[in-house]
């Protein structure tokens, strides 16, 4: 078997980002109804693309309350109290965005802390590389319609110029479709780590308490999450100002390419090893190869310096070779 080594020149690398819908079936929008939960605990509550009980229903994301002092759920032990799931919850995302415990949430250039927190996190299997900018998109209802009754909150990508990070970490801020006040941050959006971080301390500016209520005081379960749970479905299941409501999101990732340029000149690959095309004695079946040898590319081998077989590439049809034919084959790899 003969052998040609690629050159430098004959790779390159290519990088292209892949932009889909972040929800099953790479939908970029999720209608929610009120059976698509599983049973849930004080810590986190799943939410499905169906009915939890269906065959083919899979988490898209969970939802979680945290409060700073651990109000809004009720203590672990009765012995040590303070030490709620809530506060958990809160300390672990704290540390997980900020890097310390020392540091509560902020909304406002960290003038002013919030206490009160829900999470929206995206489920691993739905994620990809990262949350796109832009795409978010999410209706909050109150359960019964009074003089506020939505709201309804995007990324501010498409608002402002600047890249901004909260230590390591890329951020975006949420803000009301439509409103003037762009200032007015109710959550944080975090790409890279697929989680969102919403504003719930009452009384605070940009809160989401006025859609959603949260029990925030006393060490009982208050079922937070849960009610920003019933707030998305009634979102998502009403019509505001004329719009269909739902969850939007989408997900991008960058695919790296690398191709390679397999050059077949004239004088190369144009005797078959087929042992077929020789008899018993080793001599030519076909003698009108021996003026004229003629092969047929369908496969592209390649191979490591120890002669190993790395990877295989199929043509989409064979490609007639000989001494009056030279072929370029381009090869793609992904990962």
């Amino acid at each position: 078997m003969s052998f040609s080594r690629y050159a430098p020149e004959d790779s390159v690398i290519s990088s292209e980002t892949v932009v889909r819908g972040l929800w099953s079936s790479d939908s970029n929008v999720l209608y929610l109804a009120s059976t698509y939960t599983s049973s849930y605990t004080e810590y986190y509550l799943d939410v499905y693309n169906g009915n939890s009980t269906s065959a083919g229903s899979s988490v898209q994301f969970s939802l979680q309350y945290g409060n700073v002092s651990g109000s809004g759920s009720a203590n672990i032990n009765a012995s040590a109290v303070g030490k709620t799931p809530s506060r958990i919850v809160y300390g672990e995302y704290r540390n997980l965005v900020y890097g310390t415990e020392a540091v509560d949430f902020s909304f406002n250039s960290d003038v002013t802390s919030s206490r009160d927190v829900f999470i929206i996190n995206i489920a691993r299997s739905r994620y990809k590389e990262s949350l796109l900018p832009g795409s978010f998109n999410l209706t909050l209802m109150t359960a019964s319609l009074g003089t506020v009754s939505a709201i309804r909150l995007i990324d501010d990508s498409l608002t402002t110029n600047l890249t901004r990070y909260i230590g390591e970490n890329k951020v975006y801020y949420l803000i009301q479709s439509g409103s003037a006040l762009t200032t007015r941050y109710y959550g944080m959006v975090f790409p890279n780590l697929n989680i969102v971080v919403l504003n719930a301390t009452v009384g605070s500016l940009g809160s989401i308490s006025p859609y959603i209520a949260p029990v925030s005081t006393g060490y009982s379960t208050g079922n937070n999450h849960l009610k920003l749970f019933t707030s998305i479905v009634s979102g998502s299941t009403n019509s505001i100002s004329g719009s269909t409501s739902g969850f939007y999101l989408q997900s991008s990732e960058t695919v790296s390419s690398r191709y390679f340029f397999t050059r077949v000149k004239n004088s190369e690959f144009n005797y078959t090893t087929n042992p077929s095309v020789i008899d018993d004695n080793g001599n030519l079946l076909y003698t009108s190869l021996i003026n004229n040898p003629q092969t047929y590319v369908t496969t592209v081998g390649m191979y490591n310096d120890n002669n190993e077989l790395l990877a295989v590439s199929k043509l989409s049809r064979p490609l007639t070779k000989d001494f009056t034919k030279e072929a370029l084959i381009r090869i793609k790899l992904d990962y």
